[in-house]
């Protein structure tokens, strides 16, 4: 009779207790136990030798574009990216068409990815002047990330503009919210500083003010309702320094893109870099990077928002914002592990431990007994050139083409079994929703 389901042998496992060489024994894709297993029984050993295992990476913020854009993603394709970059679970975003603002559109995405997608999955809710009042059952419901609200109009119509808005949401929901902080009123009062054809002009536009007012009368109302919000896609150096002192009632989170690239890359890329919030000047990495270092930041998101190559050949500002990215969240930021600029400790904590604590996840965070088997494998010395051929979403690219990186994910274990190993998917259906307190 075999003691364990499988036995993950030999690696450097990566825990709140620090790093150790040690085996992972897995038993009905729970971990069973952790240390010496070499003479236990095991119906599977998987050698590790040489790897590191993390907790499985959660991305906290995707938009994989199903119902109703599914020629950009689909759940199936979205989760595939995910877990050949070795992410284990993600969190959904709600522009999707039909949005997802209420109970019978949450469950039409939980029925649509059930047996379709290779990694767990939970969905955020958009948060409308419309569906207020079932804010409070919504984000209770199985399956629900909680509530997101766009305070600034990005891809698709879900707007809360207005702080009489946005204070009744946050009087009648529990969970902590999340939001697209951009002020509206600036961004429509600021849009004749588009310059058609260039989209350099896109974070002059989109200014660093409007980022950072939106936050401050966010940080105002929260304080106000007494609730938690959690500020998405930190984009300028002004926020990481007005959030230091806001951690009473916000989170935030900061992406790969905006802590790896800046405006000086609209050259080379042009609208590929487009995004909202846009990339911004290398004072704003650098900014962003403050927030990381000084333990600010609380969490990476990916904001994968993917747009097929001939919408994004349209001339700005015609092209849409957004870019792929849940497949090169763990290779690109174990490529700043590399070069010094992060630790392993704290990606772990930023991509696993960090989104349970906030989110309030259940048996997900951390490689420890009795929690789900999402494991990260990676080997930190491996040299690989990102190329668009490697990227699984339906769109089939990725800014960060050509970039040679440190560190690789080399396995993607969902709850005991490997759904990606050595670049072949090998599970592609047996994705679960996430379960939370």
């Amino acid at each position: 009779m075999a003691s364990f389901d499988v036995v993950f042998a030999g690696a450097i496992v990566v825990n709140h207790d620090g790093t150790a060489l040690r085996d992972i024994g897995v038993r009905d894709g729970r971990i069973a136990e952790i240390g010496d297993l070499a003479r236990k029984p095991a119906g599977e050993r998987v050698d590790c030798r040489g790897l590191h295992i993390l907790p499985g990476v959660i991305d906290s913020q995707v938009h994989f574009r199903e119902p109703g854009l599914e020629h950009k993603e689909d759940l199936a394709s979205g989760a595939r990216a995910a877990v050949m970059g070795g992410v284990t679970s993600v969190f959904e975003m709600p522009n999707t068409n039909p949005q997802t603002t209420s109970a019978a559109a949450l469950a039409d995405k939980l029925a649509r990815a059930k047996g379709r997608m290779a990694c767990d999955y939970a969905f955020w809710v958009g948060g409308t002047h419309e569906n207020v009042a079932e804010l409070a059952e919504l984000e209770r419901l199985p399956g629900a990330a909680g509530i997101k609200v766009f305070m600034g109009s990005s891809t698709g119509s879900l707007l809360v503009a207005d702080d009489a808005g946005v204070l009744e949401i946050l009087k009648r929901i529990r969970r902590r919210a999340a939001f697209h902080s951009e002020d509206e009123a600036r961004l429509n009062a600021r849009k004749g500083e588009r310059i058609s054809g260039d989209p350099a002009s896109h974070p002059v536009w989109r200014d660093e003010i409007a980022a950072l007012t939106c936050t401050q009368r966010l940080v105002r109302l929260a304080r106000e309702a007494r609730a938690q919000v959690h500020v998405l896609h930190i984009s300028t150096r002004e926020e990481i320094e007005f959030l230091a002192q806001a951690k009473d009632v916000a989170s935030c989170e900061a992406t790969p893109h905006h802590l790896t690239l800046s405006s000086q890359d609209y050259a080379r890329l042009g609208t590929k870099l487009q995004m909202n919030p846009p990339v911004r000047g290398p004072e704003h990495r650098d900014g962003v990077w403050r927030g990381v270092a000084q333990g600010i930041v609380d969490v990476l998101g990916s904001d994968h928002a993917p747009h097929t190559l001939e919408e994004k050949a349209r001339p700005y500002p015609d092209s849409p914002s957004g870019m792929t990215g849940v497949q090169t969240l763990v290779p690109i930021m174990l490529d700043h592990v590399a070069a010094g600029r992060l630790s392993l400790a704290r990606f772990v904590d930023l991509t696993s431990a960090g989104p349970q604590r906030l989110f309030g996840v259940t048996g997900k965070g951390r490689i420890a007994v009795g929690y789900d088997a999402d494991l990260t494998v990676v080997d930190l010395k491996r040299s690989v050139t990102i190329r668009d051929n490697w990227i699984a979403s339906r769109s089939r690219w990725t800014p960060y083409d050509g970039k040679t990186v440190t560190g690789w994910p080399v396995g993607t274990v969902v709850r005991g079994a490997r759904a990606m190993w050595e670049g072949e998917l090998i599970a592609a259906g047996g994705g679960a929703p996430v379960r939370f307190q």
